[in-house]
């Protein structure tokens, strides 16, 4: 059944709030995935604070001029689904579980497009990059890791002068 003028500005009106209110969207294209395994992947994306909606580009692509986004760089090609953060604060999270399920199903039937990130139209080497970002806990440690690097590098300096001088 053909959907409304009113129906499609109002599917329009949704992505467009989706995607204004998300930390960060990614543009996904999909093919030959069994409906055990997405479903299985929507439940995880849920539990992580991430949305997965299945949306026809030509909303997409007049969602994304309303929000004055140039979308000419992302090829909107084949069956496109959107992955964004909900509740989630960790922006990189929406590109990091889809890398990683498109890893497990392969390339070839769950790859990024594209998305959204801090406000600006990204490609998909672009998002690769994003998604292959540690998550925000894992880039703190590793940031404590340099700062006290130093100081214990010292202290074993320290320690091997002490035993040298009291042998």
């Amino acid at each position: 059944m053909a959907k409304t003028r009113a129906q499609k500005e109002e599917m329009v009106a949704k992505v467009e709030k989706l995607l204004k209110d998300a930390a960060s969207s990614v543009f996904v294209h999909f093919r030959g995935i069994d409906v055990a395994r997405e479903t299985a992947m929507r439940k995880g994306f849920r539990a992580d604070g991430l949305g997965y909606t299945v949306v026809k580009k030509s909303l997409v692509r007049r969602a994304l001029e309303s929000l004055g986004h140039d979308h000419a760089s992302l090829p909107l090609e084949g069956e496109v689904a959107i992955a964004y953060n909900t509740t989630s604060d960790e922006p990189t999270l929406a590109a990091s579980r889809v890398h990683a399920f498109g890893k497990e199903v392969g390339a070839e039937k769950f790859a990024i497009l594209g998305g959204i990130f801090q406000g600006l139209i990204k490609d998909a080497v672009a998002m690769q990059e994003i998604a292959t970002i540690p998550p925000i806990p894992v880039l703190q440690a590793m940031f404590a890791q340099v700062i006290n690097s130093p100081r214990s590098r010292f202290a074993v300096v320290l320690s091997k002068v002490a035993e040298t001088k009291n042998a």
